[in-house]
């Protein structure tokens, strides 16, 4: 009995380590600061003031902005920014290739719809 403590005082050692309250309510308003800034965008910059015209600039900005929170939740709240660095690089490596296959069918898509739209399978 006294080995299943000592495990499962370990697991819970491991578990939490490098996360404290400061960390995790620093994290917290990073992410609050990031959506705040991206509703500000959206409501303020787009459509209130008509600053940013809606397109590809805006786009990209909140595509980035989504990827920075996603890092600080895989990383500080998924424990990933504790773990050892070749479990991160599989995972970054198998994320890339996501994100590379995603393009694929976005790009491959594309080319069946202009074929389609201009040759349709079954015309009217």
């Amino acid at each position: 009995m006294s080995h299943h403590d000592h495990i499962a005082s370990h697991d819970a050692h491991a578990h939490g380590e490098g996360m404290d309250k400061k960390r995790i309510w620093s994290v917290f308003f990073v992410l609050l600061a990031l959506t705040a800034l991206e509703f500000l965008i959206a409501l303020g910059f787009v459509h209130h003031w008509g600053i940013l015209q809606k397109g590809t600039l805006v786009n990209v900005i909140y595509i980035i902005l989504t990827l920075v929170k996603a890092f600080y939740i895989v990383a500080f709240f998924m424990h990933l920014k504790f773990e050892k660095s070749g479990f991160i690089i599989t995972c970054s490596i198998i994320f890339i290739f996501i994100i590379y296959f995603i393009i694929l069918m976005l790009i491959e898509g594309g080319h069946l719809n202009d074929s389609f739209t201009h040759q349709p399978i079954f015309p009217h």
